[in-house]
């Protein structure tokens, strides 16, 4: 599951309480940044809530805010006792890599703590079509992009005009990522340098370990934690939190307070009211069930990618970590009900779930136009949600906490960053979901009303629909793309829109592309060389185990 935080809240309903500041904010007579007045600086972010979400938003805003400010800039992270994170198993976007490089955290030690292995993409097996007893429709969303060694070729318009062989699915034929990713190999080599590799990858781990790992980490950066409940958020005159009291230490103030407590919202929605705007209408699926399963034997292949399988009311996701996969069923419960879903997914897993619990999670798609408001700013669930097929989760968590700390006002006037804020967030989400719809809007399944459901017209955003138009007669281009808004790059929109055998007509253009030849020797060169690629890469299983133990040797020698 994407995410990385709880899903069970660990606060009570707050108690908003309008114009009764609290005395000590009261006292150092802070000034909140929507008002027009001058601002004093900020000294102190207050994070309510821990888990991914929390952790994360307080390693990099304590690494990133004390080397770029040079100045007095507390950051302290309360939450309750009471963790309750989904520890299923997590998949991640390549651009933890970068996060994780930011705070400092060492990569081996990150794939020991968090109990990490590789993820180089995800293979969808069943959405085009469902299965009929003559073989399985699958393919391959890679992390590499298409290759560039010929700058100035674009292959995809020419796999469209045959250049790469018939049968031969884009991904297969621009990268070598599947081919290394089928044969169990990683994307890199023991001897690469920390978040480097011969490809693209990202990685799946336990959600509660990775973030113990960040609490322990923030912890030596200076973050402040205080093991704290929340009660209540009280409020001041001009609508603003004054302060949050707590039931252990009493009221804690702040200039700028981060809301970290997933779908309860207690800071941006239940106190300052922040309203949330579903998008059920577009993605159906709205709850969950996960069970963690082991593995056969203890040396078993460790997949380097997710497995996203369509069935008949949503997908289950599959992901490999060291010890045991996370394994669980996304669904809509008005396609189907809860028993029926959990037959499913243990028919899917088979034996080996006899006699294992399955979690249930509900959830809605969604987000919070307003997520940053007056001096609150809401980061993870209490944001928006996501479905986890691609992932977007922690990289909409990293996504905000980067905003946070390069937008911050430090002269304390937020009213400006905060609208430029929701508008590239707001844009991202809407974004993320057009991406998540066309993997089921294309769908040919016609096996059961949730599939009809998703190739309804009705359900596809405009601005998806009138793309898909145009891609009927030419491919998506970097034009269609806005860089600051997108989570995806245009090879990822190719590498769906194709995987799932969209029909862009080219012979009508067939003179614009006069490098036929020159992409069909590109492509047989990766086809050569995809085998190479693979022998020069170690075991997954194999480089894993290799940086535990390498981090192991360097902590005890520590």
């Amino acid at each position: 599951m994407t995410g990385g935080e709880r899903f069970a809240s660990t606060f009570r309903v707050p108690k908003a309480r309008a114009a009764l500041p609290c005395s000590a904010a009261k006292m150092m007579g802070i000034r909140l940044g929507y008002l027009e007045a001058a601002m004093p600086a900020l000294h102190k972010i207050l994070i309510v809530g821990g888990g991914t979400a929390g952790w994360l938003t307080a390693n990099y805003l304590a690494r990133t805010l004390q080397i770029a400010s040079g100045r007095s800039l507390s950051v302290e992270l309360v939450e309750s006792s009471d963790i309750g994170i989904l520890g299923v198993g997590e998949g991640t976007f390549p651009s933890i890599r970068g996060t994780l490089s930011a705070i400092g955290l060492d990569e081996a030690r990150f794939v020991r703590e968090a109990n990490a292995t590789f993820k180089q993409g995800i293979r969808f097996d069943h959405w085009l079509k469902a299965p009929d007893g003559t073989g399985s429709h699958h393919y391959f969303h890679p992390f590499s992009l298409p290759s560039q060694r010929e700058r100035d070729l674009e292959l995809l318009p020419y796999w469209l005009l045959g250049a790469a062989g018939d049968g031969v699915a884009f991904a297969e034929a621009a990268t070598m990522q599947k081919h290394v990713a089928d044969r169990s190999r990683a994307p890199k080599r023991a001897t690469d340098a920390d978040y480097q590799g011969r490809l693209n990858y990202a990685y799946h781990f336990d959600a509660a370990r990775f973030a113990a790992l960040l609490a322990r980490h923030g912890r030596d950066l200076g973050v402040q934690h205080r093991i704290a409940t929340v009660d209540e958020v009280e409020l001041d005159e001009h609508g603003a939190i004054a302060c949050v009291r707590t039931r252990e230490a009493g009221a804690l103030t702040a200039d700028l307070y981060v809301d970290c407590t997933g779908f309860r919202a207690a800071l941006i929605g239940g106190a300052l009211g922040s309203k949330f705007r579903s998008a059920k209408d577009v993605l159906f699926v709205d709850r969950a069930l996960a069970i963690q399963v082991p593995y056969a034997s203890a040396d078993a292949p460790i997949p380097s990618y997710t497995i996203s399988t369509a069935h008949e009311a949503g997908w289950t996701w599959d992901i490999g970590l060291q010890a045991r996969r996370g394994v669980g069923y996304v669904y809509s419960s008005a396609h189907t009900d809860d028993a029926r879903a959990e037959q499913v997914l243990r028919s899917h897993i088979g034996a080996t779930a006899d006699g294992l619990a399955a979690r249930q999670l509900r959830f809605e798609a969604g987000h919070r136009p307003e997520q940053w408001l007056r001096n609150c700013v809401a980061v993870g669930l209490s944001a928006g949600f996501v479905e986890p097929l691609e992932s977007t989760g922690i990289g909409l968590i990293e996504m905000a906490a980067y905003l946070i700390a390069h937008l911050l006002p430090l002269d304390g006037d937020m009213t400006r960053v905060a609208r430029h804020f929701n508008t590239l967030m707001t844009r991202r989400y809407e974004r993320i979901f057009d991406f998540i719809k066309m993997h089921y809007c294309l769908s040919r399944r016609t096996d059961s009303a949730f599939w009809a459901d998703n190739a309804d017209p009705r359900s596809i955003p405009d601005a998806l629909r009138d793309q898909l138009a145009m891609w009927r007669s030419r491919p998506p281009h970097r034009l269609d793309f806005v860089t600051d808004v997108e989570m995806f790059l245009p090879a990822s929109w190719q590498f769906i829109l194709y995987g799932m055998e969209y029909p862009t007509d080219l012979q009508p253009a067939y003179a614009l592309y006069p490098h036929y030849e020159r992409a069909r020797a590109e492509f047989a060169m990766i086809r050569s060389l995809a085998p190479r690629a693979a022998a020069d890469l170690p075991d997954h299983r194999a480089l894993v185990e290799h940086l535990c133990a390498r981090d192991m040797t360097g902590a005890a020698v520590a």
